[in-house]
């Protein structure tokens, strides 16, 4: 019984320090193969449509571990700068979850020979929802705290988030605004505490570095920060063979280290897979966290 709770005020403390690292918002390590989940302004830089599937599995070995799952499609008008794109999304973080729907409008334009910008918006509708069943330490299942619900409640609420991307053959530079309107979420008409929906902005960037004709190296850098908290940022690292297999790192500030591999089929198929080692006292008490994606890249149209 003390060591269930004290697990329990673990997991309590970190995502209490998750929420001061920019964490309400979903967190993926291989979040550069997929970038338009950070920033709507993506969806129309590609010259083809693209489905991605990703899928986290934190601290495998836990009782009621987070896991986060997305489903995204986006790519590009043919015959105008413009692209669209949707994705839905499920985040489950013990008691509490949240799923999303969101869809994406953006528009890019040159600005040179070498440089475009893209601008891009989205909006669509999240569900929050506390499981007050799972709300308990195991001392006294008959213990009754009026503070703690017991039933199933969730509350609907719109969502909105806005990007601006600057890229090029071998630079890219984003940043977006996510959870735009900040506001409150009811449960059954009531105020859940005093906490509201912060926004959140992620700052990103990554270079390609060509050493050959079969190996290319791409740094990465996402800077991450919640209103009137600390940022947090992550440093990652890939090297590709022959536009087809990949290997890298990944630094979690305060959080974990990385590793990632995938492999790319015929340019069309592509799926990746990483695996992060927690450094926080949470270590102790699960495997690790695994996730994986999938992706799949349709003829060009442009």
């Amino acid at each position: 019984m003390k060591r269930n709770l004290r697990i329990l005020m673990i997991v309590i403390g970190y995502f209490f320090s998750q929420s001061v690292f920019a964490q309400q918002i979903p967190q993926f390590t291989q979040y550069m193969f997929n970038n338009y989940i950070s920033n709507p302004a993506v969806a129309g830089t590609y010259n083809y449509y693209q489905i991605k599937l990703n899928e986290r599995y934190q601290w495998v070995g836990l009782n009621d571990a987070p896991q986060t799952t997305s489903i995204s499609l986006f790519g590009p008008l043919s015959k105008k700068d413009m692209g669209w794109g949707g994705y839905i999304y499920s985040d489950i973080t013990g008691p509490t979850s949240k799923m999303g729907i969101m869809g994406s409008y953006s528009y890019n334009m040159p600005i040179n020979d070498e440089y475009r910008v893209s601008g891009g918006l989205s909006f669509g509708l999240m569900q929050y929802k506390l499981d007050g069943s799972k709300l308990t330490t195991g001392e006294d299942a008959d213990y009754n705290d009026r503070a703690i619900p017991k039933s199933v409640q969730s509350a609907f609420t719109p969502d909105a988030s806005i990007g601006f991307y600057l890229y090029a053959t071998l630079y890219q530079v984003g940043i977006s605004a996510h959870q735009l309107f900040g506001q409150k979420l009811k449960l059954n008409n009531s105020v859940i505490g005093t906490n509201r929906l912060k926004q959140h902005v992620m700052l990103s960037g990554s270079m390609r570095i060509d050493l050959d004709r079969h190996y290319v190296v791409e740094p990465c850098l996402l800077l991450k920060y919640m209103f009137n908290s600390p940022f947090q940022f992550e440093l990652s690292g890939k090297i590709t063979y022959k536009s087809q297999m990949w290997g890298g790192l990944s630094w979690r500030y305060k959080d974990a280290v990385s590793i990632l591999i995938g492999y790319n089929y015929k340019k069309r198929y592509m799926i990746g897979y990483s695996y992060d080692y927690s450094y926080t006292g949470i270590r102790k008490y699960q495997t690790g966290t695994h996730e994986i994606i999938l992706g799949y890249l349709f003829d060009k149209i442009k």
